[in-house]
């Protein structure tokens, strides 16, 4: 079984970048006042760490807010630190946004968030799509993801992954889903290691300690671009464009195995109704902008958007799917 259940929204919703509406009349009562702040539920160097940071750099070059976005680093429990704190501490809190991700539905999908629902907060918007990775060293011995692939086969131990997500998380699954995908059996003895980011657990695999890494290819750039890492595949339907177009897919080694991972946004409960759609449009304007164009570009993401009420729906289909998987995996019983 592969993650086609939630790829069919990304690939419904991986439309071209088209203008969109901006401001409505209705968010014309509220404005950002002073400094907005974004919580990247992990320690700096993450995909939520850049989701804050390059959202709030385009807040600020399209003057959406008057003030500076300041990225506050949150990390713990795969984002249910920041979750709890968002649902505790902050309701009615209209000038915080919070990074999400597909990340984030599969902890509320595997109750890793005790006593808290996808209902507890408000889902803002998603301005695209993340496709994964599995990569090691550049001196690693595996040259390509069937080499990798066999020597679990042999030995589900003999491979240590490092990811930037909880045990169980979105980069364990992504790892698990391609070794199904490549019929290898024992999936729950292959062995991860969860760091805080994606940037740290390259770190591991960069220098040696640990034999691969599973992440996103955002979180991966700066080291391929050194020389420093070899990636095995990209859990894409096709391969990404420009720069990264010579890195192969998953399906065409023959392991049909896919790991989109959306970037978004949360707010807290108990917003006013204002508020709530006034980032909601800001969203749409990010989005039809040409300075996130660039940003996509630049990072490997790929076209995917939706807001509010859609937004909410789809993250709420997407825990069902998540759920579905991690018991047929046996991740959850």
């Amino acid at each position: 079984m592969t993650f086609k259940s939630s790829l069919k929204y990304v690939t419904l919703l991986a439309l071209p970048l088209a203008a969109m509406t901006t401001f409505s009349s209705t968010a014309a009562a509220f404005e950002p006042e002073g400094k907005v702040e974004c919580i990247a539920p992990s320690d700096p160097g993450g995909g939520w760490d850049f989701t804050c940071r390059s959202v709030g750099n385009v807040l600020q070059e399209l003057d959406l807010v008057s003030g500076n976005v300041q990225t506050i680093n949150m990390a713990g429990a795969g984002g249910g630190v920041a979750y709890g704190h968002t649902i505790s501490k902050r309701a009615g809190d209209e000038e915080l946004l919070v990074a999400a991700s597909t990340a984030t539905t599969t902890r509320l999908a595997q109750g890793q968030f005790p006593d808290m629902t996808a209902d507890m907060v408000n889902w803002i918007g998603a301005l695209g799509a993340d496709y994964g990775i599995i990569a090691v060293s550049a001196d690693s011995e595996y040259d390509d993801l069937n080499e990798l692939m066999d020597a679990l086969k042999e030995d589900p131990r003999s491979v240590k992954f490092a990811g930037g997500s909880a045990k169980g998380g979105w980069d364990h699954l992504k790892v698990l889903i391609a070794a199904q995908a490549a019929e290898v059996e024992n999936l729950p003895r292959i062995a991860y290691l969860s760091y805080n980011n994606g940037g740290e657990a390259l770190t591991q695999v960069i220098g040696g300690h640990v034999e691969a890494f599973t992440g996103d290819i955002t979180e991966a750039q700066g080291f391929m671009e050194s020389g420093d890492l070899k990636v095995l595949a990209v859990l894409s339907e096709e391969r990404l464009p420009g720069d990264l177009s010579d890195i192969p897919t998953a399906r065409e080694q023959g392991i049909d195995a896919l790991g989109p991972n959306w970037r978004g946004f949360y707010m807290p409960a108990d917003i006013s109704d204002e508020a709530k759609q006034y980032w909601v449009d800001a969203m749409d304007t990010i989005y039809a902008s040409d300075e996130w164009k660039n940003v996509m570009q630049q990072n490997g993401l790929m076209p995917f958007h939706m807001s509010a009420g859609e937004f909410e729906t789809f993250v709420k289909e997407q825990i069902k799917d998540i759920e579905q998987l991690s018991t047929d995996i046996g991740l959850i019983q």
